[in-house]
């Protein structure tokens, strides 16, 4: 369906996209889940929210969620003040309570928690969450809509697929501006006649739905909640110009916003007819027997067919093909060549950062987590808030026996069960050990990319606070080159002199390796191991020349690897992917990844 037509047979299609999206997430913040704007604060998007104001509901709320709220600001819990002046619990309500049937800002949304993004998706899903904090107990309303503000730069950042989701559109405000907004949209009476027509609407035909399923398909969205929002935003269009079914016009222009910018591939082309035996027939006949055919009796004829009714079929359109259509047509040029070539965008995104290592637990610094009871201990933080709500509601029961005995009386008691100390969380240091195969005639050109690999792994690690370590392995022996370090110059004097040749004590480097991770564990830091090698070992653990021997070793000291969980990556520097260097990765139980035309940025890369 082309672009004038569509507009002819949904009025609302000649709106700016912005404005569109603003007025059917106004008709419906909770049912279509959210909106995902990518770019970082601007006039446009300033605008945009005071236009989504204006058309929501009189006295609905819109708050902001900036990206450290804890639990008890979101969900909610006990009101401490004026539990500490009634002497009993009272339930104070979260910002999730708070915003009930309008919309929730959540800003730098690539930074939130995967621990808050479930909570909050769980509470979209059901409508109402179950408050369970400081010993209280309430079932809370929670019908709202999700604008996520996306300010990540790179592609490996985005917010938590979560809530991706669960919204039905996606814009990119970094290239809209104010002009985007202009045009004639509905007031809000009217955007309150379609909200309270849109139950009664329905669809025109229900092949729609299955055209709707069969193009979320072929554009890789396996999950049922595409689908369903697309239908319900063609059920608003349809609503929206005050009619009372859906065309196939409306899921055209719903398939091409809620599908086209979820796409995670491009559909798969379509396969060449097969020859019709009908056009063997002919071929056949002249074949046959000329004389045969003249003494063989002509068939009656037949009732000719309706020729008016085939030709109508014919040119009746396929809505999958059109929705598919219409949806290729929406996406980017460069989502197109991202989709074609199988590099797929990154939906999740990452929790952490890249150089990062686990998470521990610290008594003093790091990012707050929770507070547990128990006694206070020299070192450790007190949370005198949490302290004060544990005591808050037990002031009734603890000032009665002060009251009979005593001459004063305490305003507030707190008792050693009351104690809430604080803990912490921070990223370990993550220490890439880089194990290099130094043997054989073609060491040179390995060892080249290996101290590009390394220089590019030091500038990394200023960033990311992780450091880098060497180990090579030839002759008979392997060495530890550079100890763990961020050190740019001493990594460069170590690298300069290593020579290559010799044997290949495969063994001995892949056990160097795995010791020098482990005391790297023991010193609270997270180890990776990074080897660099084509898996044909020919020296063994005792010294001895022979291949046989020198693989069984080496699988051996793989195995321990695999058992001692750490992380490990197997590059194959050999011209052609082996299997004896597939079967070493599996026993280590690492990343197995054949690179023939090694450089150093594929290294630091993976």
């Amino acid at each position: 369906m082309t672009q004038e037509a569509q507009t002819d047979s949904v009025p609302c299609a000649a709106w700016p996209e912005a404005l569109l999206i603003a007025t059917l997430f106004a008709m419906d913040p909770h049912g279509l889940g959210g909106i995902s704007i990518k770019g970082r604060s601007s006039p446009f998007f300033d605008a945009w929210l005071d236009l989504l104001r204006e058309l929501l509901p009189e006295g609905a709320p819109l708050r902001r969620c900036p990206v450290q709220t804890g639990d008890d600001r979101l969900l909610g819990g006990l009101d401490l003040a004026t539990s500490l002046a009634l002497g009993q619990p009272v339930v104070q309500r979260g910002l999730l309570s708070e915003v009930d049937g309008g919309v929730l800002v959540l800003p730098m949304a690539e930074r939130l928690s995967s621990a808050t993004a479930a909570r909050i998706a769980a509470a979209l899903d059901e409508g109402q969450f179950q408050l369970e904090r400081d010993g209280l107990t309430s079932l809370l309303p929670a019908r709202f809509g999700l604008i996520l503000l996306d300010e990540s730069i790179g592609p490996e950042e985005s917010p938590p697929f979560a809530l991706l989701e669960r919204c039905s559109f996606r814009l990119d405000g970094n290239g809209l501006g104010l002009a985007d907004l202009a045009g004639d949209g509905l007031s809000l009476e009217d955007i309150q006649r379609a909200k309270a027509a849109l139950p009664s609407v329905g669809l025109e035909q229900d092949a729609l739905v299955d055209a709707i399923c069969e193009a979320a398909q072929a554009f890789g969205l396996h999950s049922a909640r595409p689908a369903l929002l697309c239908l319900r935003v063609a059920r608003m269009v349809a609503a929206l110009d005050g009619r009372k079914a859906a065309s196939l016009g409306d899921v055209t222009l719903a398939a091409q916003l809620v599908l086209a910018p979820q796409a995670l591939q491009l559909p798969p082309p379509p396969e060449e007819p097969t020859p019709d035996e009908a056009d063997q027939q002919p071929e056949n006949q002249d074949e046959a027997d000329p004389a045969e055919a003249e003494s063989e009796p002509a068939p009656p004829p037949e009732t000719p067919p309706d020729t008016q009714a085939e030709a109508e079929a014919k040119n009746q359109p396929n809505p999958s093909e059109v929705l598919v259509d219409a949806v290729k047509s929406a996406l980017p040029a460069e989502l197109i060549a991202a989709l074609g070539s199988q590099a797929k965008p990154n939906r999740q995104g990452r929790a952490s950062g890249s150089g990062g290592g686990a998470m521990q637990k610290s008594p003093l610094r790091g990012r707050p987590i929770r507070s547990r009871s128990g006694t206070l201990k020299p070192g450790e933080r007190l949370n005198i808030i949490e302290t004060l709500r544990a005591a808050a509601p037990w002031q009734k029961l603890r000032r009665r026996p002060q009251a009979e005995g005593a001459t004063g009386m305490k305003r507030i008691e707190v008792r050693k069960s009351d104690f809430r100390i604080r803990c912490f969380a921070q990223p370990k240091e993550a220490t890439t050990i880089l194990v290099v195969d130094a043997s054989g005639s073609s060491a040179f050109q390995r060892l080249a990319e290996a101290k590009g690999a390394v220089e590019l792994l030091l500038a990394q690690a200023y960033v990311d606070r992780s450091r880098v370590a060497l180990v090579a392995f030839r002759n008979e022996t392997a060495e530890v080159l550079l100890p763990p370090t961020r050190s740019l110059a001493r990594a460069r004097r170590q690298l300069s002199d290593l020579a290559g040749g010799g044997g290949t004590p495969l063994a001995a480097g892949i056990d160097t390796a795995l010791m020098l991770a482990l005391a790297e564990k023991a010193k609270g830091r997270t180890p990776r191991l990074l080897f660099l090698t084509d898996g044909r070992g020919n020296i063994g653990r005792e010294g001895k020349a022979g291949r046989a021997v020198a693989m069984a070793d080496a699988l051996l000291a793989a195995r321990a690897v695999g058992l001692s969980d750490i992380a490990a990556v197997h590059i194959d520097t050999s011209p052609f992917p082996r299997p004896g260097a597939r079967e070493l990765a599996e026993a280590m139980r690492a990343i197995y990844a054949p690179l023939p035309y090694l450089n150093a940025q594929a290294i630091s890369a993976i």
